[in-house]
């Protein structure tokens, strides 16, 4: 048998050998092409990047033609003109050296970038006289054309690879350009489209003869796909324009959908400032400027106490376990009593309950109604985690899974984070009361806010907010048109909503009222604290401001959160208000409120804690001349500040989406 066996398995084995000789070397010859690779030489053409439009078929984003110049360092010719060849592309010499060895450490022999991003008046001249530069040949490339000066945050830009994504993806070589940031980042395989490629044919003497086996393996390039964002871009721009000369997040949503109305983050800038050869200089100016961080997306990653509007929520949950009801009142003696002589302060007075506690919004009624969820249990741990169980069904607390390449969790304590904090116990209801009023341990992003809003205005239920509204020839991920019920009945939502309405009616935004508009609305600060020379200083409040309508067919909720911006009606409320009017209406009839938020500048209050920047030149100023012409420019504010160090409130949760 052993005689018979080895053998047959030597001429197997022999068999299978020669026929994959065969097939590499007669019938499959790619492995040649590889093989003759320093003699063919590859070149790639770049497809057209998708274009990016607005809900409403406005084009947002299209393409400009620009040039790079590539070089390959071991065929450049030692008789090279250097002058010559800095001055048509207006370069230093000692620029030109540091380009030559960064592309030699790359590779001598195959090509890389050294001048990226010229456009058709900076590539004319030097394309009369590329001849005589051997090594050096151009690629044709489609760079982003932006047709507005807002949307920054949502766009994201177009960046050059690194090492690393290279490693990672071997579709990228070097030179090549990626998405990086919001939905350039989010849909970068939709919009890049794939990149064709032709193979040359060199001679002995390194001479172009040809397409390599009469283009048997070129490849044609296939354009990427245009994209609608789910954006309202006048929307959009409105809101940008409110919040100059302010920090914050606004995020706007349709409840029935999901579908991001605005996304805004403040201060922001011209997304065309990162396209072309000034990129890099420019974007360096903003990630410098760590003050007010134009780069950072406030309304995705911003985390902060939601303060008073929370309070739909703890009365909510405290309906749901039954503790209270609509009739349910407490006494208000501008605050309350609790645990060990602690008073929380309330600017109401006299009996409250759910319908005017909202409208009113008592931080002793909501007080009172956290208590009895919390004592409603034998066990404290036991009954935070019902309670943080409720309010995560809204979304909160967690990666919300949108179509944005970044956000943040918030916090929603659980029994463990007081563990944590008090590992020998001790704790109870008094303890950790001020996460009824959106303090405590409760941090949530502007996106959250809004979300929670349009879970309301939905009477419980919510689809994951997104940005991508469709996609050529592609359906939209079903995650997005998947609805998340909460865990409160439905039942609850409607005495919650009456008493948001009445906030407009007879309430902290009576002030704010739009005619004809039913809206329900709910105002809120929050403390902030920062370190000044040492010693924790208590700063202005900010600004919160959250809303929806119309009442009874909601097309509209929103977030608005301005830092250092004080009572909620003041800066977020009239933002809020004018922002509604203006998606529902297109108009503004409030024209007065219009002036006075323009106007509002709190680059002062800003000056405190660090000073301005000279990122501020080329953030979010005006270029509309109505919109000029309403504002008043804002007196030069103090720019030296005492060392500042700005308080962290939470763990950075930052995470892929």
């Amino acid at each position: 048998m052993r005689k018979v066996l080895l053998p047959t398995i030597i001429i197997i084995a022999a068999s299978l050998l020669v026929i994959r000789i065969f097939y590499l070397q007669i019938i499959d010859d790619s492995f040649k092409l590889k093989s003759e690779n320093n003699a063919i030489k590859k070149v790639y053409d770049y497809p057209e990047r998708g274009y990016i439009y607005d809900r409403n078929g406005k084009l947002l984003v299209a393409n400009q033609a620009s040039y790079d110049i590539m070089v390959i360092p071991r065929e450049i010719k030692k008789d090279l003109n250097i002058a010559e060849f800095c001055a048509l592309l207006n370069i230093t010499e000692e620029e030109y050296h540091k380009r030559i060895e960064k592309a030699k450490v790359y590779s001598p022999r195959l090509p890389s970038v050294f001048l990226s991003q010229l456009n058709k008046n900076e590539f004319a001249a030097f394309q009369e006289k590329i001849r005589k530069y051997e090594g050096f040949y151009f690629q044709k490339r489609s760079l982003r054309d932006y047709k507005v000066d807002y949307g920054a945050n949502i766009f994201g830009f177009i960046t050059q690879v690194n090492e690393k994504q290279i490693a990672k993806n071997p579709y990228y070589n070097s030179g090549d350009l990626i998405g990086k940031q919001g939905v350039e980042e989010s849909y970068e395989e939709t919009l890049r489209g794939i990149k064709g490629v032709k193979y040359i044919q060199k001679d002995k003497y390194n001479r172009e003869i040809g397409p390599y086996k009469e283009g048997k393996y070129d490849t044609i390039a296939v354009a990427g796909e245009d994209i609608n964002l789910t954006i309202d871009a006048t929307l959009q721009k409105y809101g940008e324009e409110l919040m100059i000369n302010k920090r914050g997040g606004i995020v706007a949503i349709e409840p029935k959908s999901g579908e991001i109305l605005a996304l805004i983050t403040a201060p922001s800038y011209d997304p065309g400032i990162l396209v072309g050869r000034q990129r890099s200089k420019n974007y360096t100016l903003l990630y410098n400027d760590s003050i007010s961080k134009p780069l950072y997306d406030r309304g995705l990653l911003a985390e902060y106490p939601p303060g008073s509007p929370f309070k739909i929520l703890t009365g909510l949950v405290a309906l749901q376990e039954g503790v209270i009801n609509e009739q349910t009142t407490f006494m208000c003696h501008h605050g309350f009593s609790y645990g060990g002589g602690r008073f929380m302060k309330c600017h109401g007075f006299g009996p409250h309950q759910l319908h005017n506690g909202i409208y009113n919004s008592c931080n002793t009624y909501f007080g009172q109604a956290y208590m009895l969820t919390i004592n409603k249990y034998k066990d404290p741990g036991q009954a935070v985690d019902v309670w943080s169980s409720h309010v995560k069904s809204f979304g909160l607390g967690q990666f919300m899974g949108y179509d944005l390449p970044t956000g943040k969790r918030g916090n929603i304590p659980t029994s463990k984070t007081y563990k944590r904090i008090y590992p020998n116990g001790g704790w109870r209801s008094s303890t950790i009361v001020s996460n009824a009023i959106g303090q405590g341990e409760v941090l949530m992003t502007p996106i959250q806010l809004a979300n929670m809003m349009a879970t309301v205005a939905n009477q419980g239920y919510y689809y994951t907010p997104h940005i991508i509204k469709k996609i050529e020839g592609e359906k939209i991920d079903e995650k997005f048109t998947t609805k998340h019920v909460t865990t409160v009945d439905q039942k609850y939502f409607p005495p919650v909503i009456s008493g948001l309405f009445d906030v407009y009616n007879k309430g902290t935004a009576y002030s704010l009222r739009v005619e004809g508009i039913d809206i329900c609305g709910k105002t809120g600060t929050a403390e902030n604290f920062a370190k000044i020379n040492g010693k924790r200083t208590q700063l202005k409040d900010h600004s919160i401001f959250v809303a929806f309508a119309p009442k009874d067919n909601p097309k509209i909720a929103i977030a608005v959160m301005i830092e250092n911006g004080g009572f909620g009606a003041t800066v977020a409320g009239p933002i809020a208000s004018l922002m509604i009017e203006k998606y529902l209406r297109k108009k503004i009839t409030r024209t007065d409120l219009e002036i006075r938020v323009l106007n509002k500048s709190l680059l002062s209050e800003y000056a405190k804690v660090g000073g301005i920047s000279d990122a501020l030149k080329i953030e979010s100023v005006p270029k509309d001349s109505v919109l000029q012409a309403k504002i008043v420019k804002p007196k030069a504010p103090v720019t030296t500040a005492p060392k500042t160090e700005v308080k962290k409130t939470a763990v950075d949760t930052t995470k892929k989406n």
